[in-house]
């Protein structure tokens, strides 16, 4: 991989993270309510909310305001919180760190089932193993994730007692407690992950195990094993990578209602929380971080790509 490649991906990232930018600030203005009304509150006189507006610049024109607040974004300042008067930078982190890590460990499980799955449906394709996974695949993907978790919360959390039904422990303060608590969310939003993972690499590999460079493969007298896992798999797991990589940014934003449900203050909830009490610093800063963690894992799946296939060339 080119370094001048690199470059055109990083000044790219550079510049989707500009425009984001720009959009989720002109959105947070027009958005309806008064920052200085909802730091104060209704009963504050013109005057106090007058000196607060000058105060934190909402008086000056809005390019002023962005040129500030970007500014302070380049040096790692997302402004303060109108609704807990923290910063929100650290806070927002420590939400995306709890997201990433809920992320991570659903990935992972998706990984050590849906590759496995996806290969014996390929190889058994039109058996009984490759219909078992098919139904597995459809009704996990039928099935919405308030459903699932609402299911697993009542089974599970509150009739069976085996797991905590809500809440989040961080690992750091208790390891056990903490995974505990993160089981049944890990698997309430696998569920969908493997579902589609598994039907993507069934119909990858079935296509790649009619290849011509397998059939030469076989002809060579290599083990079907040898054949199936250093030369099909390798090719057919491409477009998974595409799959993980966009399934990072649906992690990330799209599992508000897992966190909220079992009750994990990751970024999805803590954008929540947000939007309801118009705090425009945390939406600004929260939104701007998804989109950053979305381009790296985006430009790290594009490396990915080369490394699993030597044909492909980034100039």
């Amino acid at each position: 991989m080119s370094p001048n490649y690199i470059l055109k991906r990083v000044m790219m990232i550079v510049y989707t993270l500009f425009i984001v930018s720009l959009i989720v600030f002109a959105i947070t203005q027009v958005l309806p309510g008064d920052a200085a009304v909802i730091m104060l509150g209704e009963n504050a006189t013109k005057e106090a909310l007058e000196a607060l507006r000058q105060s934190m610049g909402l008086n000056a024109p809005v390019w002023v305001q962005y040129g500030r607040w970007l500014g302070g974004v380049l040096h790692g300042n997302f402004g303060t919180s109108l609704r807990t008067g923290q910063a929100v930078g650290p806070v927002m982190l420590e939400a995306l760190s709890r997201s990433l890590l809920l992320a991570f460990l659903s990935i992972a499980l998706m990984l050590i089932l849906a590759i496995p799955l996806g290969i014996i449906a390929a190889v058994r394709r039109g058996r009984i193993a490759d219909m078992v996974v098919s139904l597995i695949s459809y009704a996990g993907i039928s099935l919405p994730e308030f459903v699932t978790a609402t299911v697993a919360v009542l089974i599970v959390g509150d009739w069976l007692k085996w797991l905590p039904p809500t809440g989040y422990v961080p690992l750091t303060e208790n390891f056990v407690g903490g995974i505990q608590h993160l089981i049944l969310p890990v698997c309430v939003i696998s569920i969908i992950l493997i579902a589609h993972v598994s039907r993507m690499v069934r119909s990858e590999l079935v296509d790649v195990l009619h290849t011509d460079y397998v059939r030469a493969a076989r002809i060579k007298g290599l083990s079907g094993m040898t054949v199936l896992l250093r030369h099909a798999l390798r090719n057919a797991l491409l477009p998974t990578i595409t799959v993980v990589a966009l399934d990072v940014g649906y992690l990330l934003g799209g599992v508000i209602v897992v966190e909220e449900i079992f009750a994990i203050p990751g970024i999805g909830r803590a954008l929540i929380v947000a939007i309801q009490t118009r705090d425009l610093p945390s939406i600004q800063a929260g939104v701007l971080i998804m989109a950053a963690t979305y381009s790296i894992v985006n430009f790290v799946a594009d490396i990915l790509y080369a490394w699993l296939d030597k044909r492909i060339q980034y100039d």
